[in-house]
């Protein structure tokens, strides 16, 4: 039996049982508690580890193509329960991973029960951990119960955790068309850190605006579950649809003023209203939309917010959402191994760093096990590269969102991992044939770059490393 004091997982969601896995497999004993069944939660049906609450797919399993897809590969590579399990309880689902929940559920209990320095613990983990704890990660999830978080919330200094979340859609840069709009801040104004051009703008004129205000009224919105009645908007942010609800001009006197605003394509043309778009992550691939925060279902807001001009081709890195969740200003507050840097014996994993999604939530913990684990081993253990799948995401949860003063508190939001969050990277503009590439062909060309290139640098830092890798 190991000698080394145990490293505990607070949660036993899908980042906790991977965090707990990632350590045992390390020759470190663990305790993962869980607090399912002593203590329910609004959402949750079972008391199997890794519970599949809402969906039961992990998105697309391309790892050519598409981030998520480059994510799964990365996390099997390093030995990764989660996949392992999902792999071996798949259920069809064309080009996605999908899994039989129940299966999945039971597989990765059964997994942690039978390895022999995994213990689990059921019961809850009110208010902070004990102070003899020496070295716990804390991955509890949207759903965190209220003494954790109020433990939380008391040794962060920070306000709230728990609210309604009205996030607004992120673009790729790319697909916004500068034909039409253009980069410049209301009056030219610089402000902290800006050059007086730094926002994309999107002129409408007053049919155009009208029209989308119709079109926002009038679109199909998601609705509250039974549980979230009674949580408040987070700094009584507005959803843009309920906005426009209070009057028809209220958004061209609110986000969409056009005011100290000159557009250089049409200079004589003072626009009736204007979208403005700010520059979400450090390297300028992702602009989100300032103020349209929405619930609209996914599609109306893809068909609804192509009305705007300059979006017309608009790919979206994601759209906006109206949900309860508990999570970190994880930037301000974690360390680039994920320590919580008022209290570094806490690590913090899954959603509540502010990551979105069961894949990432689980990549997430997989790396804060290993961080948790190198530690305890005395070892050293580097981040992974950013320019691979785990690393872009790490990244911006601890260091690469853009805080502007303007936003207030709180402007760090969840994230799905994507390409945006990537490093930009050199790839063939040509083909075989010396035909330059254009439109879906270029994209998927600097898709496949980014995918190359990541596996090679994760390669490299899994060969620099001398950690176990292998899942069962």
């Amino acid at each position: 039996m190991s000698k080394l004091q145990p490293i505990h997982v607070v949660g036993g969601g899908l980042a906790g049982s991977e965090a707990a896995w990632q350590i045992a497999q390390a020759g470190v004993p663990v305790v993962l508690h869980e607090m399912r069944p002593v203590r329910g939660t609004d959402a949750h049906k079972t008391d199997g580890l890794a519970e599949l609450v809402c969906s039961n797919s992990f998105r697309s399993d391309d790892p050519e193509t598409n981030a998520v897809g480059l994510l799964h590969q990365e996390m099997r590579a390093l030995g990764s329960l989660i996949m392992a399990k999902g792999d071996a309880n798949q259920v069809p689902a064309g080009g996605a991973l999908a899994v039989d929940r129940d299966g999945f559920s039971q597989a990765v209990t059964a997994a942690l029960e039978a390895h022999p320095l995994v213990t689990i613990e059921r019961g809850e983990v009110a208010g902070l951990p004990p102070e003899d704890w020496s070295s716990v990660i804390v991955a509890t999830g949207p759903l965190t119960s209220p003494a954790l978080a109020e433990a939380i919330l008391s040794l962060t200094g920070e306000k709230e955790l728990a609210f309604f979340d009205a996030i607004a859609p992120i673009v790729y840069r790319e697909s916004i068309n500068m034909d039409v709009a253009w980069f410049q801040s209301r009056y030219d104004k610089a402000g902290p850190g800006g050059t007086g051009a730094d926002y994309i703008n999107c002129p409408l004129d007053r049919d155009q605006y009208e029209a989308f205000v119709d079109a926002l009224i009038a679109g199909d919105k998601t609705s509250f579950k039974e549980w979230e009645a009674n949580t408040p908007y987070f700094d009584g942010c507005l959803p843009i649809e309920v906005m426009a609800e209070r009057g028809r001009d209220t958004l061209r006197h609110g986000p969409m003023k056009p005011v100290g605003l000159t557009d250089p394509h049409n200079p004589d043309r003072k626009p009736y209203a204007v979208v403005q778009l700010r520059q979400d992550n450090a390297l300028g691939t992702l602009f989100n939309m300032v103020g349209f925060q929405t619930k609209l279902k996914y599609g109306e807001q893809t068909r609804i917010f192509r009305m705007i001009p300059g979006l017309e081709n608009a790919e979206f890195a994601r759209l906006g959402g109206l949900h309860r969740n508990t999570y970190l200003n994880s930037p301000k507050l974690l360390d680039s191994t994920l320590r919580l840097k008022a209290m570094p014996r806490l690590r913090f994993a899954g959603q509540i760093t502010g990551c979105e999604g069961y894949v990432e939530s689980a990549a997430v913990g997989l790396m804060a096990g290993r961080f948790a684990a190198a530690e305890r081993l005395g070892r050293a253990l580097p981040p992974l590269p950013a320019t691979t799948a785990m690393g872009a995401l790490i990244n911006h949860i601890t260091g690469g969102h853009i805080e502007t003063i303007d936003e207030g508190p709180r402007s760090f939001q969840p994230m799905n991992v994507n390409f945006g969050l990537f490093p930009p990277v050199e790839f063939a503009v040509k083909d075989g044939n010396g035909k330059r590439l254009r439109g879906p062909a270029k994209a998927v060309a600097r898709k496949r770059a980014l995918t190359d290139r990541a596996r090679a640098d994760l390669a490299a830092w899994k060969a620099a490393q001398d950690m176990p890798a292998a899942a069962e």
